[in-house]
């Protein structure tokens, strides 16, 4: 496959690959997916099976849960956008099986008074785990419903005291291409990084997510530690995390590198505000054939309207 340079290609020229395969792929991959014994036998899941993991102990139901159907299992870990590990909607499931998830740290530095490294065990024990079924909308127009295991993220940042200047957080995904190897393609500037203002890291619906299903996250939806922020497309939700930083300044994000006319820093789920390349106002939920019409904020802006409260929702996009 000819990969070219940032320069010489739009993400909207990437993603779209998978999208636009048309009715005939979608029927073929929704019969793929229909069986657990199909997939195995494919080599779509990684080892790290998260339907053989042991589940999570005392998980209670959190706040804000959809009551929709819930996404298959077998769609949720094979139908991915994770370009670490290739840019097909198959390739996180087929490559992201030597991604090694322990040991693993995640460095929290910046604006805080408390700066910490924490491994992974110890962000498992740092707040009581929760269940929180939510609703994912992408940018390309697909969606899902997916129960997500996890604590919200202000649980992580009041432990490391934010200064006064700390209006910013940054989230740095994994890079390593040896176990990554969609970086060993000039895709992105990677590292992938993210980021969210202060208050919407510290919504309660921002949550720091191990898990989907009741059990740890497999490795192409970016385990062991990623962050869910529903109400904005997917890729706002940084997987595999290894470093959060907290700045005055608002941070230049990979998607808004890249393309600055296509994807802004705020990227909230705004059905009004087409892509360059197609309409926003309708959505897919994966396993269905029927469209149906994308809420504003996700669905959740009883929630975080109040947060954008006098902004130019178009301009700030």
């Amino acid at each position: 496959m000819l990969i070219r340079r940032p320069t010489g290609i739009k993400p909207s020229e990437i993603t779209s690959q998978s999208l636009y395969r048309g009715r005939r792929e979608f029927i073929r991959a929704a019969a793929v997916l229909g069986t657990a014994g199909g997939l195995a036998a494919a080599g779509l899941l990684t080892p790290r099976d998260a339907r053989s993991a042991t589940k999570f102990a005392d998980l209670k139901k959190g706040p804000f849960n959809t009551d929709e159907p819930l996404t298959a299992f077998e769609s949720i870990t094979t139908y991915n956008n994770y370009y670490e590990f290739g840019t097909d909607k198959e390739d996180p499931s087929a490559n992201a099986g030597k991604l090694k998830t322990r040991p693993w740290t995640v460095k929290v530095e910046g604006e805080v008074k408390k700066p910490r490294t924490f491994d992974i065990e110890d962000l498992l024990k740092l707040a009581p785990l929760e269940e929180r079924i939510y609703r994912m909308r992408c940018v390309e127009g697909w969606s899902m419903v997916i129960p997500w295991v996890g604590y919200p993220l202000s649980d992580l940042i009041k432990r490391v005291e934010p200064t006064g200047n700390a209006k910013f957080l940054e989230f740095y995904t994994l890079r390593d291409p040896e176990q990554t190897p969609g970086q060993k393609q000039p895709i992105l500037d990677w590292p992938y990084v993210e980021g969210l203002r202060m208050d919407e890291a510290m919504h309660p619906l921002t949550l720091l997510s191990v898990g989907l299903y009741g059990r740890p996250l497999p490795n192409q939806n970016g385990a062991p530690v990623r962050m869910v922020v529903p109400w904005k497309y997917g890729f706002k939700s940084a997987k595999s995390i290894v470093r959060i930083r907290f700045t005055s300044q608002q941070p230049k994000v990979s998607w808004e590198l890249s393309a600055p006319n296509e994807y802004g820093f705020y990227s909230n789920v705004n059905p009004t505000v087409d892509h360059p390349r197609w309409s926003q106002a309708k959505e897919r939920r994966i396993g269905e054939f029927r469209k149906r019409e994308t809420l504003m904020f996700n669905g959740y802006g009883d929630q975080v309207a109040g947060l954008y409260a006098g902004m130019d929702l178009k301009k700030f996009f």
